[in-house]
């Protein structure tokens, strides 16, 4: 059975690979040792096709097939950044030329955009290197026509190119010896397989990337490990220039020959009237002179390569010298103020989501992985999130529980009695019950007809509150919502009480019912903070 995919198809793939990239770009930075270890690689290749992504949003609806491969083209072209950047541009571009003469995306039209995008992209590098972004490019496209020989079908030829890219990727330290020394994987190539992974996932409509079922830990390779790198690489150059020039009249090859004699890693890609320019040099000024003299330059960026490579050192080595914590905390919250109240109190990654934006047990389970700590415990903040929270401690490879919070608020009360010198299960004990004593109100709007926990009828728009997941109160307004639910929940007993304001809750309206409340409940102490979640201008808790 064939499958159809439209041009909208492909081109949310697209985002989706762009997005992917720049969640990562972090990891494939830490890689960047070649040709200079700047660490700069997964940010310039996240840049170009974000670029990529803006330039298509651009287009009107109904865009001819034509238009959007020149989207494609124009804006991988002006947002390349950096030799990576450029390369990647050529990639994509490539990638159009070769799928121009087919009407639909299947297993021939792929092969034979890959065989043009490597053809585009060995043309552009001088001195293509071997274990690098081109060799995990090259492999790819060989995965492409051996799929499109073997009759193999869409979903199927794009597994196999994703699986060939990771495992070129796995390759490149046997083929460059610089990446062997410092333990690492090429950092274009592995940040170029992260694209197609991401691409494939979002066009078959999967929830993962294969990344996960090809772990660097299987088959004949060793793990990689990240090194820190303390001396000075590639580039005997200082300076990374690269800017764009409008030109009637400019000669690649004649350019190409006058940046040779400048620097090295020279690129000049694209056609008139437009170009994009790359060579690492001691003398931008020069550079910069012979274009000008040929036409129009703009987009200038020029980077201190020795500088970027110092910042990459320093970084490494703080991340590898920061202290290993006895115990670390992932919590899930939606709204910024949410987030920034719970890193105060020490949890170390806030994920965002919380009611209906549930994150996934991948996200939590990625979220765990990356606390630096012996033991972590998960807050959900969210009943939705517990079954989810529960899996990722189940599948942790670091020791991991979960205080089954079910709001923010909970969470807050649970992290005040933190003992770091207890064990993990003390602390899950001892957080959860905490946690269970704090009430916990929300206020939000109808979304249609119903009824509250009385049976009394609810209409769509009704301001509704809601203690402990039951809709106790409804009321015409925020304030006379509020005021119900502490009634119902008995704050006239408690000691504190805590109000988060949600987005678009204003200062004003926020300081006029903390005015209410005090009025009403003279013995309550209460803390008003924004916590600027959505869909609920108001939660409070009290304890």
């Amino acid at each position: 059975m064939s499958t159809t995919y439209s041009s909208n198809n492909i081109l949310n793939a697209v985002a989706a690979a762009a997005k992917s990239l720049d969640e990562r770009k972090e990891e494939v930075n830490r890689l960047n040792v070649f040709p200079v270890p700047d660490g700069d690689t997964g940010t310039n290749m996240s840049l170009t096709i974000q670029s990529v992504v803006g330039n298509v949003a651009g287009l009107p609806i109904g865009a001819t097939a034509a238009e959007v491969r020149k989207a494609v083209t124009t804006g991988a072209l002006m947002g390349a950044r950096g030799n990576s950047g450029v390369i990647t541009s050529q990639i994509l571009r490539g990638l159009c030329e070769g799928s121009q003469p087919f009407d639909t995306f299947d297993t021939e039209s792929v092969a034979a955009a890959f065989a043009k995008a490597v053809e585009v992209a060995f043309q552009a590098v001088r001195k293509p290197v071997e274990g690098t972004i081109l060799t995990v490019l090259r492999d790819a496209a060989a995965a492409a026509k051996n799929a499109a020989e073997a009759g193999l079908d869409t979903p199927e030829a794009l597994d196999a190119i994703v699986a060939e890219a990771y495992a070129s990727v796995q390759r490149t330290p046997d083929l460059l010896p610089v990446l062997k020394e410092h333990g690492v994987v090429d950092a274009g190539g592995f940040g170029l397989a992260i694209i197609f992974d991401a691409f494939t996932a979002a066009l078959l409509g999967r929830a993962g990337t294969m990344v996960d079922e090809l772990s660097f830990a299987r088959g004949a390779h060793p793990k990689v490990e990240i090194e820190q790198v303390n001396d000075w690489e590639g580039s005997q150059f200082r300076y990374c220039n690269e800017f764009l020039v409008d030109s009637d009249s400019l000669d690649r090859e004649e350019a190409l020959n006058f940046l040779s004699t400048m620097g090295d890693c020279e690129l000049c890609v694209g056609e008139v009237p437009k170009f994009k320019v790359h060579v690492h040099s001691d003398h931008p000024d020069k550079v910069l002179a012979y274009f000008l003299d040929h036409g129009q330059v703009s987009e200038v960026f020029i980077h201190n390569m020795q500088i970027q490579s110092a910042e990459r050192t320093e970084k490494l080595a703080a991340e590898e010298a920061a202290e290993r914590k006895p115990l670390g905390f992932v919590a899930v919250a939606a709204g910024e103020g949410n987030a920034a109240i719970l890193k105060s109190l020490g949890v170390d990654v806030v994920v965002s989501g919380g009611q209906t934006m549930n994150p996934s047990t991948k996200d939590l389970l990625d979220a765990v992985g990356s606390v630096n700590a012996d033991a972590v415990i998960i807050l959900p903040n969210n009943s939705n999130i517990i079954m989810a929270a529960n899996s990722a401690a189940e599948l942790s490879e670091t020791p991991c529980a979960v205080v089954p919070t079910k709001s923010v608020p909970q969470a807050f009360s649970a992290l005040f009695c933190i003992d770091e010198d207890a064990s993990l299960q003390t602390n899950v004990e001892e957080m959860t019950e905490a946690a269970r004593a704090v009430k916990t109100g929300e206020v939000t709007w109808a979304t249609r007809d119903s009824k509250d926990a009385a049976g009394n009828p609810i209409a769509e728009g009704d301001v509704i509150g809601i203690a402990d997941g039951s809709i106790e109160a409804v009321d015409a307004t925020i304030e006379g919502a509020v005021l119900t639910l502490l009634e119902k929940m008995e704050a006239d007993e408690a000691d504190t009480c805590t109000i988060l304001a949600g987005e678009g809750y204003s200062d004003d309206d926020l300081e006029a019912l903390v005015a209410s409340v005090e009025e009403a409940f003279e013995d309550l102490e209460v803390d008003a903070q924004r916590g600027e979640q959505p869909l609920y201008p108001i939660i409070f808790s009290v304890e």
